[in-house]
């Protein structure tokens, strides 16, 4: 059940990442701070999505190991 509620925040995750890094390639930010900032918020959607794949990596062998 854990890996379900994982897998999809994951993939809700990847959704608004994507639409970021679009956003970011159709020159949505306005100036360089607002660039930076959408970067720094994709930074952080990534660094999650590697925790959370970690995590449901991390349970798959907890439950293999049974």
């Amino acid at each position: 059940m854990e890996r379900k509620v994982l897998e999809h925040l994951n993939s809700k995750i990847e959704e608004q990442r994507v639409s970021l890094v679009e956003s970011l390639a159709d020159g949505v930010p306005k100036d360089y701070p607002a660039y930076k900032e959408l970067c720094g918020v994709i930074r952080g959607l990534l660094t999650a999505q590697r925790e959370i794949n970690d995590l449901v990596r991390k349970l798959k062998d907890y439950d293999n190991d049974d």
